[in-house]
């Protein structure tokens, strides 16, 4: 019937949006690996401090960001503003060799 081919085809829609998402992840996780041993200690704790929070997604903000997407479905796709704070002179780039430990 319609409803279920319906169903089908969100279900199949969802699974595939979320193969996708689990991608991005995935490459995200990869390019911030590249990238933090070229940072200082202080900004790789910082960092990794910041990627910890990030993944802390509680279901109150799940709402709300469901909410937000309700009412502008353009942002639906994208990826959520994440503020993270590091200091100042962060966005300097001090190195070109990744720091010795």
């Amino acid at each position: 019937s319609g409803r279920h081919c319906l169903y089908y085809e969100m279900s199949y829609g969802l699974n595939i949006e979320m193969h996708k998402q689990a991608e991005i992840v995935k490459r995200l996780n990869g390019i911030c690996a590249q990238v933090l041993p070229y940072l200082s200690q202080e900004h790789q704790q910082q960092v990794l401090a910041a990627i910890e929070r990030a993944k802390q997604v509680t279901p109150p903000e799940m709402n709300s960001i469901i909410r937000l997407q309700s009412l502008h479905p353009g942002l639906g796709h994208g990826l959520t503003p994440f503020p993270v704070s590091l200091p100042d002179e962060s966005h300097q780039v001090k190195r070109l060799q990744p720091e010795h430990r």
